[in-house]
């Protein structure tokens, strides 16, 4: 495919990842879905998959929060696997170019925020006083497209292009160790990921879960789908098949029925005083 046809393509990769401006979210922007679009642009479906996933286990806890703004890591998953296909490197290389790519993007956005989308806002201010509701909605879809959408849209597009024969050259110096040594970096990055999930998430109350699945996958060599299979039929034993069909408990005794009612929206379980 003709370079800057390549070029055009992935900048409208980069741009319907950005399109959460327009449509929500609704994780166009997450590294796997553009990594794999990259890579089936690029002719490799296979590596684009492998290096979304990697991409997305790095750039896990990567959300807006506050003012404090992430790496751009929809221009870092596509110019770093776009990279790293094209030069016919590893998994590690597209991670070592993405998240320095997505850190420099970062610097062009934060300036677009700040020259760019004023001017949208003010307006959208000037309609707001006027009680123009389609004048705010229209400056919002604007400033979207002008301060975010369209530059990082560019930027990909221009960096590929320019970019690419750099790339390569570049890579070719590296030497060999350095780039199995990043192999087995990555090869880290899946249990760290996991590892920020369970933080959030492990309490004394869901630990023995986490046991449990832990224990089929490496004494019983269970798939990973098995383990979610056993995971979702436990937890349908533990709520109740009741919470379906909004029927109590099957078998509560009259005793309890007497005692306490029984929570049909919760499948019959009270909750505060299970012990798990």
């Amino acid at each position: 495919m003709n370079v800057y046809l390549t070029a055009i393509i992935l900048a409208l990769i980069a741009m319907m990842g950005n399109g959460e401006y327009f449509l929500g979210s609704s994780m166009l922007s997450r590294p796997l879905v553009t990594c794999t679009l990259t890579g089936l642009v690029l002719g490799n479906l296979h590596e684009g998959i492998i290096m979304g996933a990697t991409l997305e286990l790095a750039f896990v806890g990567s959300f807006s929060i506050g003012g404090a703004i992430p790496p751009e890591i929809i221009s870092g998953s596509v110019l770093g696997t776009a990279f790293a296909i094209e030069a016919g490197k590893s998994t590690a290389v597209a991670l070592t170019l993405g998240i320095p790519i997505a850190s420099l993007v970062l610097v062009i956005k934060n300036l677009c925020f700040i020259f760019i989308l004023p001017f949208f806002v003010h307006r959208a201010d000037m309609y707001a006083e006027r009680g123009d509701g389609s004048g705010v909605s229209r400056m919002n879809v604007l400033g979207g497209f002008f301060s975010v959408n369209l530059p990082i849209g560019l930027v990909v597009g221009i960096s590929y292009v320019l970019g690419s024969p750099v790339i390569k050259a570049v890579l070719a110096v590296i030497p060999q160790f350095i780039i199995k040594g990043l192999g087995i970096a990555t090869g880290l990055l899946p249990a760290y990921g996991f590892a920020l999930l369970m933080k959030m998430m492990i309490n004394k109350k869901n630990a023995t879960f986490f046991i449990i699945g832990f224990a089929l996958a490496v004494y019983l060599k269970i798939s990973v789908t098995g383990v979610a299979i056993f995971g979702a039929c436990l937890a349908l034993i533990l709520t109740g098949y009741s919470a379906f069909n909004g029927k109590p408990l099957v078998g509560a005794s009259a005793e309890s029925n007497n005692t306490a009612e029984v929570n049909t929206e919760d499948g019959g379980i009270d909750y505060e005083d299970e012990e798990f």
